[in-house]
């Protein structure tokens, strides 16, 4: 059976566990290895991953082409706009061209009902490498940072400050599975969708108040206000002026939480310097993580084959 790695809120509790807990496992086994040495299972050996990216990208492709690498396999990068997807060819006939000339597909999309159209015809696995509607790959990293400096993620209290965007999509979909209780809160304008808010359940509260929110939480998490492809800036700017991260926010959390950012940031707007460099940020774990889960999903994907 062919493992797609499209949202969270489509894989089994004990699936997320156990792919979470491989990268524990494979991030601790190559402690002080050169990076470019290949893991000792190496599962992905004579595999290749094609990696389709229609937006910009530094964190995803990066840590997806240092992963399949360290998993003994190969990459194959592309932007949509050199493929013939780029011109106009149908997403499902990329599907199947690709489906016989590799073993995996990345894909960061403008559109999520790209990728679904993509997977639903591929018969090789495909990972959601971001689209509009979801971000499922950093939250398993964003996991993997806290359980790693916190403990086990089960009962802790993550706050989501800032706009209801595709990486609050994920946050909510994994609460139930997982097991933490995620606070949101932001403008009414700019809540998350009602769906993947549905998803969550009685493990997500919705709130206008950051400092609600925040309260009392062992995590604080933000994002960019602006994400590619908006074209509401000044709106956004104005909307968001009181959900800015600072110290002051951050005081009203528990004694020890600490502060997530998926990265890039726009330093000054959803988070201050003091914040973002400060003694509670653990961002830069967070942005290698994103090898260390990848490798654990990829492994989890390929042995479906």
């Amino acid at each position: 059976m062919v493992r797609h790695f499209l949202d969270i809120h489509r894989l089994s509790a004990e699936d997320l566990r156990g792919i979470l807990d491989d990268a524990h496992a494979r991030k601790a086994a190559r402690k002080g290895w050169p990076r470019g040495r290949v893991d000792a299972d190496a599962p992905a050996t004579d595999h290749v991953l094609a990696m389709i990216f229609e937006k910009n990208s530094t964190r995803t492709r990066f840590s997806f082409d240092a992963a399949i690498r360290q998993l003994g396999g190969a990459s194959i990068i592309a932007n949509a706009g050199d493929m013939q997807l780029g011109r106009g060819e149908p997403v499902e006939d990329t599907a199947r061209v690709l489906s016989r000339m590799v073993d995996a597909v990345m894909i960061r999309a403008n559109s999520h009902d790209d990728v679904e159209r993509f997977a639903r015809v591929a018969t090789v696995p495909v990972i959601n490498g971001l689209t509009d509607r979801s971000h499922p790959c950093q939250i398993l990293a964003d996991l993997q940072t806290i359980e790693e400096q916190r403990g086990p993620i089960a009962g802790k209290i993550l706050a989501w400050v800032g706009d209801g965007n595709n990486v609050c999509h994920s946050f909510m979909h994994a609460a139930p599975k997982f097991g933490f209780r995620f606070n949101v809160a932001c403008p009414a304008d700019y809540h998350p969708d009602l769906r993947d808010l549905a998803r969550g359940g009685d493990h997500v509260a919705l709130t206008s108040d950051p400092r609600e929110a925040v309260a009392g939480a062992d995590v604080v998490i933000t994002d960019t206000w602006v994400s590619m492809g908006d074209s509401d800036y000044e709106d956004r700017l104005a909307a968001f002026e009181a959900y800015t991260v600072d110290e002051a926010l951050m005081a009203t959390a528990a004694a020890d939480a600490v502060f997530l950012h998926c990265l890039p940031a726009h330093r000054g707007e959803e988070v201050t310097d003091a914040v973002i460099d400060g003694p509670q940020s653990l961002v830069w774990d967070e942005a290698e993580n994103r090898i260390h889960a990848q490798k654990a999903v990829l492994a989890w994907c390929l042995a479906g084959d």
